[in-house]
């Protein structure tokens, strides 16, 4: 396992850089919050608490309550990585969220971002 300094970054510190990329795209706030969701297993009141207790990226993904298996079906290239060729899981863990919030900044509908 990778020691990469992302992985102690507080997810409260980057969440709202995710939100804004939303936003400018005319996405919405909730509709980030549904993706985390969607791929944490988080509700939306455990998820405020994480971000309340500033926990970091490597706690906040091998705390999460149930990790969607369907996350598997997310592929792509998301920072010139491809996402499903990244072999440390809390990396690609990170890489799948950051691929989601790409697809919703790009104006993708949110049944196709939730694999449904």
């Amino acid at each position: 396992m990778t020691n990469h300094p992302i992985y102690k970054m507080s997810f409260a510190k980057v969440y709202p850089h995710y939100v804004a990329k939303a936003e400018k795209k005319g996405r919405t706030k909730e509709e980030v919050d549904e993706i985390i969701r969607w791929l944490t297993g988080y509700s939306q009141e455990e998820f405020k608490e994480q971000l309340n207790k500033q926990t970091d990226f490597e706690t906040f993904f091998s705390e999460a309550p149930l990790l969607n298996p369907a996350r598997t079906l997310i592929k792509g290239v998301v920072c010139g990585v491809r996402v499903e060729n990244v072999e440390e899981p809390i990396m690609r863990e990170i890489r799948y969220l950051d691929k989601l919030i790409d697809e919703l900044a790009k104006g993708k509908a949110m049944d196709k971002i939730l694999r449904k």
